[in-house]
């Protein structure tokens, strides 16, 4: 069974990380997606809400082959104890490859038997961030397009609006 990996903070969830985990059961057998615990990083949303919001979101995607879990540390040794086959990685926009590349070298170092695939999201999402849509949230902004409806309403009642708005 291939099984890929694919990691971040999901904070929150979008259609753009949606878009690359349907991508990526149509080339893996089985999706591991892993919620960073960034103990650096300040999230809006819990590592279990965050959990909770995906998993609600793949309810009708092939659940069965997808596992949402979470991880701490460095991603190869997750890799490497899940006994996955590759890091799924989406990329946006020229700006992402930098990083991604540089990132993905580095595992490769580190985890030799590991590749990283990197997925170009639909080109709706193309521009789409989490850090964008809790921006635009957090200014009242509409982010119907950019995730599920559940999402937004979990959006709207973590920046002080009512959810039924």
């Amino acid at each position: 069974m291939r099984t890929a990996v694919y990691p971040g903070s999901f904070d929150p969830v979008t259609n753009g990380h949606l878009d690359i985990i349907s991508r990526g059961l149509k080339l893996f057998d089985r999706v591991i997606v892993a919620v960073l615990v960034n103990r650096e990083k300040n999230t809006m949303f819990t590592v279990g809400e965050r959990m909770e919001m995906i998993s609600e979101a793949t309810r009708n995607m092939l659940s069965e082959r997808i596992e949402i879990t979470s991880f701490d540390g460095l991603l190869v040794n997750y890799v490497r104890e899940r006994g996955a086959d590759a890091i799924l990685r989406g990329i946006r926009a020229i700006s992402d490859f930098e990083y991604e590349f540089q990132m993905a070298l580095m595992n490769r170092k580190l985890l030799k038997q590991v590749d990283t695939v990197f997925m170009m999201p639909d080109e709706r999402y193309s521009y789409l961030s989490s850090k964008l849509v809790r921006e635009v949230a957090s200014f009242g902004g509409d982010v119907s397009v950019f995730v599920p409806g559940f999402v937004e309403k979990r959006l709207k009642t973590k920046c002080g609006g009512r959810p039924d708005v």
